[in-house]
């Protein structure tokens, strides 16, 4: 059965065209099915899903088989077009303009269902053009989020080729050494070359000419490693990726190289067998998984994202906070309500005092992980949670699964617990009623503002870089 309002639509229409083929009114086919002319309406336009039993008597009063109703293709080239506006009106880039939506009669003339068309896809090709605005960038990294969770954050077809692609460096076990991420290099025709003068607004440049790819000499901050930034550059030209046409597809391909990149210097195979020997000795760790790969705790904790639930048949959840509470970065498949603004995006949003992601900045000892149960309206989630700083201030990293998980994991047995009623803002985004009583319209605070909440990504051939930059830096080094 459909159910997504586009096939209702496509449905819609194969049920009025053949209708329209035997001659039937909708009163008259109406009565052969046993609905009423105005119910039959309504799912010609798309607008009711109808019933496996009222498909099957369509199917017998238009002589077609079910399947022919179903078909997600258009019955006619009218139709095609039809469909394309319908979905067109439903866009939010339309939706924002405010404007009442046209309804199609069967009467309207094929040119003026072009001439509307036409207006819908200039507005989408503009749109596309535009600057990357960060109201863009957080509708598209959301879409992106979501799409991930709906594959539990696996992506099968890269672990593969970063098994094939470490396996023929010649790694046989242990850390992924920068000498066998060179011998990756050269397999592809390339060179690491090694510069102190990299555009600022790059973090590797390859010059597909030269066929080189340009490197800093140390560790940025942050951990992102040299061996992690050589891999991601890799991971474009083994992924066949072409100038990206929007900042979603820009995001999608930073995806997948980020995920090429983490699964060469933390292979499947060996990481699964690491992960499934440690979950039944009940001491999964996400610091002993990163010191078994040499990676960042950060990598380690989002490298267990991807195998977790696909090879250990794990629900989680993966946080990074920001000292004073914001999210960064957020991952679950596991239920644990993040917190979101109307648009579903979760970046900048406050996570809960009351987990252990925030509550970990109180504790003295931060050389290990804090581990800790919070209740919450959906139920309990045990965590572990590492701090840590930055030249930008201090953050967390935390895992976290639902409580009948936590027995797989060290620190199961802590017995620090809190309890967590957000997104209820009784619970820790509302002052005390006695305190607000005291100091309500007797305070002025001076609001810190972040830049980047105003500024738009420059734009260039590649969202955020200075193109000029880049071209300059590879004239420079072209000769050499």
């Amino acid at each position: 059965m459909p159910t997504r309002s586009s096939d209702l639509i496509t449905l819609g229409l194969r049920i009025r065209h053949y209708r329209s083929e035997r001659g039937f009114t909708l009163d008259q086919l109406g009565e052969r099915v046993g609905l009423a002319g105005s119910q039959l309406s309504l799912i010609e336009n798309g607008r009711r899903e109808p019933k496996l039993s009222t498909l099957q008597a369509l199917a017998t009063a238009l002589d077609v088989q079910v399947i022919d109703l179903l078909n997600t293709e258009a019955p006619n080239t009218r139709a095609a077009l039809e469909i394309e506006l319908a979905r067109a009106q439903k866009n939010p880039l339309y939706g924002a303009l405010g404007l009442p939506q046209v309804k199609v009669t069967k009467g309207m003339p094929l040119a003026a269902i072009e001439s509307l068309l036409g207006l819908h896809r200039e507005l989408a090709r503009r749109a596309s053009e535009a600057i990357a605005t960060p109201e863009e960038a957080r509708r598209a990294n959301t879409e992106l989020r979501e799409r991930m969770r709906d594959q539990d954050n696996y992506m099968p077809d890269i672990e593969q080729l970063a098994e094939d692609r470490v396996r023929a460096s010649g790694h046989v076990f242990g850390a992924l050494t920068h000498r066998e991420v060179s011998v990756m290099a050269e397999q592809l025709g390339f060179s690491l070359i090694y510069v102190n003068d990299l555009p600022g607004s790059t973090r590797s440049v390859t010059d597909l000419v030269n066929r080189r790819i340009y490197l800093p000499p140390a560790s940025i901050p942050g951990g992102h490693g040299l061996r992690s930034m050589a891999l991601q550059a890799m991971g474009h030209r083994l992924l066949g990726h072409e100038r990206p046409n929007s900042y979603a597809e820009f995001l999608w391909q930073r995806l997948q190289i980020n995920y090429f990149a983490a699964a060469c210097l933390m292979p499947q195979d060996a990481s699964v067998a690491f992960l499934s020997h440690a979950k039944r000795e009940r001491e999964l760790s996400v610091e002993d998984f990163r010191d078994a790969f040499g990676v960042t705790h950060e990598a380690a904790a989002l490298r267990l994202t991807n195998l977790a639930t696909s090879h250990l048949d794990m629900p989680l959840h993966f946080l990074r906070v920001t000292g004073d509470g914001a999210l960064q970065k957020g991952y679950e498949n596991d239920g644990l309500p993040l917190p979101a603004d109307v648009t579903g995006s979760i970046e900048g949003q406050f996570v809960c005092k009351q987990w252990s992601a925030r509550s970990a900045f109180t504790h003295t000892n931060r050389t290990t992980e804090f581990y800790q149960y919070t209740d919450t309206p959906v139920g309990t989630f045990w965590s572990a949670t590492q701090t840590g700083a930055m030249d930008g201030g201090e953050f967390s990293i935390s895992v976290g699964v639902p409580f009948a998980q936590a027995r797989w994991f060290r620190g199961r047995e802590t017995t620090q617990r809190a309890v967590s009623r957000c997104p209820d803002e009784s619970c820790c985004r509302r002052p005390a009623s006695d305190m607000s009583s005291r100091w309500a319209g007797k305070a002025w605070p001076s609001a810190r503002l972040h830049a980047h909440v105003l500024s738009p990504l420059p734009s260039g051939t590649f969202p955020g870089v200075d193109d000029t930059e880049v071209y300059e830096f590879l004239e420079a080094h072209a000769a050499e």
